[in-house]
């Protein structure tokens, strides 16, 4: 991994300088846009809508557009005396119990390594943070913004979450949350039932992209010169359910089913149904003789 940013954690009088990786990475499968017919890469001009000439890069500028669409330029010097802290440091604000941390505030997750010197300072707040069983709440500028953030452990690790400010979380506005919705006892029930039944820690090894791994294979295939083979055809999605408790005893009958490797039941055929059926009126009347 290489460094992406170099600071320093300020905790009180303690500075603990610190290297900056990204603890995350996209595995999407990229493309670029190229022309159909020859495979050429497509480019684009910088261009000016009201003169129509391509624009240098250096003489691009930052614009905001007002609400009457009209443009406010602003230029390098107009940011200069923006009060965003250039010190590279990780302020520590406090120190919070992480439960109290909603994880929609959370945007990007970073790796801190000690820097020369701090190994000693960076173990002694890492070792303390842990047995706190909290979490620091920090604020620090990177990529010419300033965050909130967090500060926890992981694997030995501290890693910095970024957060977004609570003016940037939207409020649930859905029509039907100010309609008065029954549900029936039964029906909660049965639902708790079916969390409890599939209710197991989590292994996210246990899972994985199936449409990246897909899309991989049609394009080794491409290069192989191999017909794609269309992959064979999955469940069918279920449709809203129509009876809400036939829909939950299924879901938990399944649920048991899988927890215990036991495959579904299979339907039997009409002629066997009936002679189920004529053998059940033999023993019966039997019993009544």
């Amino acid at each position: 991994m290489r460094a992406i940013w170099k600071g320093a954690i300020s905790f009180g009088l303690v500075t603990i300088p610190v290297k900056l990786f990204s603890a995350t990475e996209q595995k999407d499968v990229t493309f670029h846009q190229v022309h159909r017919e020859d495979g050429g890469r497509i480019r684009y001009k910088r261009v000016c809508t009201i003169d129509g000439e391509e624009v240098a890069y250096a003489d691009i500028a930052k614009g905001y557009e007002l609400a009457t669409g009209e443009i406010v330029v602003l230029t390098d010097e107009d940011f200069e005396d923006l009060p965003l802290t250039t010190s590279r440091r990780i302020d520590v604000l406090q120190f919070a119990p992480a439960d109290q941390i909603d994880p929609i505030y959370f945007a990007k997750s970073y790796y801190l390594e000690p820097d020369g010197q701090g190994a000693k300072p960076y173990v002694l707040l890492r070792t303390a943070l842990e047995s706190s069983g909290q979490v620091a709440v920090v604020k620090v500028a990177l990529r010419q913004r300033e965050s909130l953030a967090t500060l926890r452990v992981r694997d030995g690790v501290f890693v910095l979450e970024t957060m977004l400010w609570p003016d940037e979380i939207r409020t649930p506005d859905f029509g039907f949350l100010e309609e008065d919705i029954e549900v029936r006892p039964q029906e909660l029930k049965m639902a708790e039932s079916l969390i409890t039944t599939m209710e197991a820690d989590f292994d996210p090894t246990e899972y994985h992209d199936s449409y990246r791994e897909a899309l991989q294979q049609v394009i080794e295939a491409k290069v192989a010169g191999k017909e794609v083979i269309a992959p064979p055809a999955g469940e069918e999605e279920a449709g809203p359910a129509v009876d809400l408790m036939a829909a939950l005893r299924a879901s938990v009958a399944a649920a048991k089913r899988e927890r215990s490797g036991e495959s579904a039941p299979r339907k039997k055929d009409a002629a066997a149904e009936g002679g189920d059926e004529k053998a059940a009126r033999k023993r019966k009347s039997r019993k009544s003789a």
